[in-house]
């Protein structure tokens, strides 16, 4: 059986490696691919952002009746990171490397701690709130 701890911690791993090939590129000053790859990274990061808040937050916050926890943190980290990809945008479109490294930095940072959080105690959370539905959810999440 399929967990949500490992399927959403892959999703984790996949962002990732978008974010340090477009960090990479960027760093060697290939803005045509750096650009391409951040906007798959970007696109990758709010696809799991859109599964996590459209699906599997609010069934989360309705089996648990939990509303102010984890979850909350969670979508209010994610809009810190949202700004933070907006502001990356906007280097990748001036092709300021300066500022986009300096903002690419911060971005590990916030992703790392958020990475953890999620995969130590949210999606073990999950994984015990929904059981034996996990698999569901998590193609449910798939189709969003």
């Amino acid at each position: 059986m399929t967990t949500i701890t490992e399927t959403m911690a892959r999703d984790h791993r996949h962002c990732d490696e978008f974010f340090a090939e477009a960090e990479e590129l960027i760093s060697q000053g290939d803005w045509e691919q750096g650009r391409a790859k951040f906007n798959e990274f970007r696109d990758a990061t709010e696809n799991h952002f859109s599964m996590e808040e459209g699906i599997l937050f609010p069934k989360f916050e309705q089996r648990t009746g939990q509303t102010m926890g984890p979850t909350q943190m969670m979508r209010m980290e994610h809009t810190q990171m949202r700004q933070l990809l907006a502001d990356m945008e906007a280097a990748v479109t001036h092709e300021d490397d300066e500022r986009y490294l300096g903002l690419s930095e911060t971005m590990m940072m916030v992703m790392q701690q958020h990475n953890m959080k999620e995969e130590q105690m949210l999606y073990p959370m999950t994984d015990q709130v929904f059981a034996g539905d996990a698999e569901a959810t998590l193609q449910e999440m798939k189709m969003l």
